[in-house]
């Protein structure tokens, strides 16, 4: 039965406009967001399918274009609306973490790194780069690597970091192996790189490892 025919009560669209978008379930958004099923198959239903066929939200927002075309109800236009909200979400974190006092945010900072760097599949090395009142100027994607290591080196990180007039920076890297629990070359790196910058008065707060929905802070387990 198409979606208009429901009661309502029960449509996505009205009850996330009487209620608020927070009370609908994962196929429900998504089904506001397809607008339309495909035959046989209200926007609901439809919804539900590519949840279970990508494994969740998280999984169909990383997907290639390649592998987002070839799922039935989809294609070029919906891949490029879905990077769109995905780039805004992130937009959106990153004026909060400008706007505040990053360290006083942690879970913006943290919702961020989430959507920037738990889905790709290579490593990637971030700075975010703070201002005297640990203000969000840049988050600098500073070095990838392959699935299990990644090149950094304290002098580019150094000149970056002068090259913004940072006074402080957090760190952040992802474990696309989905372990999000600190090596010891992470931890090598970290006093390395803070030994490095100390020497130009740029302070490090944190460094911080992504695997899926998992954040690890090396601050909170007193590794810096």
């Amino acid at each position: 039965m198409p979606i208009r025919d429901w009661p309502a009560t029960e449509r996505p669209r009205e009850r996330l406009l009487a209620s608020g978008a927070a009370v609908l379930s994962d196929a429900e958004l998504l089904a506001i967001f397809l607008r339309t099923g495909v035959p046989g198959q209200s926007a609901v239903s439809l919804a539900r399918t590519l949840l279970g066929r990508f494994g969740g939200l998280q999984a169909l927002f990383a997907a290639t274009a390649a592998e987002v075309c070839a799922a039935r109800g989809l294609g070029p236009a919906k891949y490029a609306q879905l990077q769109a909200v995905l780039e805004l979400a992130r937009r959106v974190l990153a004026e909060h973490a400008a706007a505040k006092d990053t360290l006083a945010s942690p879970a913006a900072v943290r919702d961020y790194l989430r959507l920037t760097l738990a889905a790709r599949p290579h490593e990637v090395f971030l700075a975010l780069m703070l201002d005297a009142q640990n203000r969000l100027i840049a988050a600098e994607e500073l070095f990838r690597g392959t699935l299990t290591q990644t090149s950094v080196y304290p002098r580019e990180v150094v000149k970056q970091a002068l090259a913004h007039n940072a006074a402080a920076v957090i760190f952040a890297h992802n474990h696309p192996s989905g372990v999000a629990e600190p090596s010891r070359a992470d931890e090598m790196l970290t006093q390395a790189l803070k030994s490095a910058l100390a020497l130009v008065e740029v302070r490090v707060h944190d460094h911080l490892i992504v695997a899926g929905t998992s954040v690890v802070s090396l601050a909170e387990r007193g590794l810096i």
